[in-house]
Parts: C-alpha cells; structure tokens; sequence
C-alpha cells in the first residue's frame, strides 16, 4: 500500500482542526481497504470526538464489515487513556481493525508509546515513523508545549530595507496588504500574542484576526504600571489578559474577557508569563514586539519561529533597529512589494 499518500491525506485532514483542536494536538485520520479510503475525520474541537472516532462515524453503513480488513491512518499514535473522551484503542479493538499505520509517536507521558504497545498485545499490526518530520512540523506547537512545558513561541516583527523597525514614539506603518493578510492568518492559527506596553501605547494595535478567516487569539500585554489605557484600543470582544505588578483600578475589572495577572516584574519576567500561559493551556505564543520585548526572548533563546517581514521598498534612515535572528531558513516569500523570511531557532 502507498502508505505516504495516505498519510499525506491525513496531514490534510488534521489542518481543518486548526480552529479548534487547541491545546489538543491536530489529528487526522483516514481508513482505507484495498485502496479505497471508506472513512476519514479529524478532531474538530478540543474536548470532542477524537480523529479516529469520527472517522469511524463517517463510514457508510454498507461498508461497516469492512473494518475488520482495513487500515487505519493516523498523524499521531492512538490515545490509551480516558481524557475527555474514552481511548481510541479501544475503539480499533473494538472493531477489529488488524493495521494502524500512523506517522509520530504521542509525547503525552500518559501514552508515549502505550497506544502502539497495547494494540500490539492485542494482535494488531502496527507500523510508525510514516512521514514523521512532515509530522513533527504539524504538531510542533503540541510537541513544544509538552517536551518544554512552555508554549510554542513565534518571533514576528517588520522591518524597512534598511533594518529599522519604526521611530522611538511614533506609529509606523511598514507593510502592505499582502503581509497583513499573511499575519492575520498567523493569528488566526495561535493561541496567544504578546506585546509590550511601548507597543501597546504607541502603535495601539487592536491584535485581533480581522483580514483572515478563523478566531482571534488571547491577547496579552506586559505592562507593569497599567499605563495602557485599556478603553481606548481594546473591546470585550476578544479575551485579553495584563501582566503588571500593581493592583488593578476596579473599573477595569468590569470589561468583558479581561483577566489581570500579578507578577513581580523584578525578577525573571518571560519565566514567570511563560509558566501562567502553560498553566492556562495555551499552546503557541506570537511575540509582536516591541524590539525590547522580541530582543529578550531571543537574548534568553525562547524561541521557536521567527517571521520576519521587509518593507523592500521603505528606507526610515535611523530609528529602533530590528532585532537580529540566527536561525535555520525554513521559508522565503514575496507578498507584493514586501518579502517575508520565516526562520526555526
């Protein structure tokens, strides 16, 4: 069998869950007998029916019996444990399905290798490793979160053709269209972006998906004495949570969606943020700036991406420099008269 064709539709499959799989890792599933996929599914909702489940619901009734010949393709190892919902080796032992071929193995410690063990032992073949690099990079948020405990982290900042990144207080537009529909699509596929308060207060940025199809990420501000003024860029439309070390004035606690964390901005700041986000589930973090702010994620090497757009055609001739990246080149990409460079730490 064509096992990396298959696998290929299941990596298909498991992007649709972008929206809502968060902080579930992204799952596709397709089931196939003697070359003709009869179900496929993928989790759709954090808390719903895994990839396998709906799969499994998606077959005709007629073609039922044949689960007991087919196989089943899945981007990450079957779950073994009841979470929020029952495990799916139960359901392929359940129906007798003999094959599973899927693509990385589960780095949950509440499975790691427990789903392929337990469908072993039970007589059922099992093949792993299928495209796994194709895998890893579908599921690098899930694998971040879990192997670091921290989420996801994605560098994104524009900059002129001459390196600078806007003038010390004032707002600065330097990219077109193109570019802001490329980054409303990042935050439409993040759980969080991240700014601090020079950039809250200067450039104002309402940090929501609005070019883009797909939800709006939690949005967070560093901003230890409250001086951004919360009314005047930000609705309760979408959730936004405040770091500060000051008590917040209670009528800011009366807009909707708001969360204010206290931390103690004397001591290591991006540790203390990074460990509340993890503990609110939150997969994937985009740092938006200021050059203060991306700096000292990379000074402290808490990075995973960077997305760096370039106004080709703009000079500013002084003002903040843009950060410096060192890193693998994944991308490169025209998006009219900008360019865009996406780098892996």
């Amino acid at each position: 069998m064509n096992h990396e064709l298959y696998m290929k539709r299941c990596f298909d499959l498991a992007a649709l869950g972008i929206d809502g799989a968060s902080p579930n890792p992204l799952v596709g599933c397709c089931i196939v007998h003697s070359g003709r996929i009869i179900g496929e599914g993928w989790h759709q909702k954090y808390g719903e029916a895994h990839a396998e489940v709906n799969a499994v619901a998606s077959i005709a009734p007629k073609d039922l019996p044949l689960l007991s010949e087919s196989t089943l393709y899945v981007t990450l190892e079957p779950c073994c444990y009841h979470g929020n919902t029952p495990p799916c080796t139960n359901l392929i032992l359940k129906h007798k399905i003999p094959r599973v071929v899927f693509c990385n193995t589960d780095p949950n410690p509440r499975i790691d290798g427990g789903g392929a063990a337990q469908l072993r032992a039970q007589g059922v073949e099992v093949m792993t490793g299928i495209l796994s690099e194709t895998g890893a990079w579908l599921n690098r948020r899930f694998f971040t979160f879990i192997q670091k405990k921290r989420p996801h982290i994605i560098l994104k900042y524009a900059l002129s053709a001459d390196g600078y990144m806007g003038k010390e207080g004032e707002q600065v537009w330097l990219t077109g269209a193109a570019s802001a529909r490329s980054v409303h699509k990042l935050r439409s596929e993040e759980d969080a972006i991240l700014v601090g308060t020079n950039t809250a207060v200067v450039d104002r940025p309402r940090l929501t998906n609005r070019h883009y199809s797909g939800k709006s990420p939690l949005r967070i501000i560093l901003d230890r004495q409250l001086r951004f003024t919360l009314t005047l860029a930000f609705d309760g439309k979408s959730p936004l949570l405040i770091f500060t070390d000051i008590t917040a004035p209670d009528f800011q606690l009366d807009i909707p969606n708001l969360s204010i964390v206290k931390i103690d901005f004397k001591s290591n700041i991006l540790e203390q943020v990074l460990d509340v986000l993890y503990e609110r589930k939150v997969k994937s973090l985009i740092v938006e700036g200021g050059a203060k702010l991306l700096n000292s994620f990379i000074e402290a090497g808490l990075w995973d991406e960077a997305r760096v757009y370039t106004a080709d055609g703009v000079l500013l001739g002084d003002g903040i420099p843009a950060p410096q990246i060192h890193g693998r080149v994944l991308e490169r990409a025209s998006l009219g008269a900008d360019s865009l460079v996406v780098y892996g730490a």
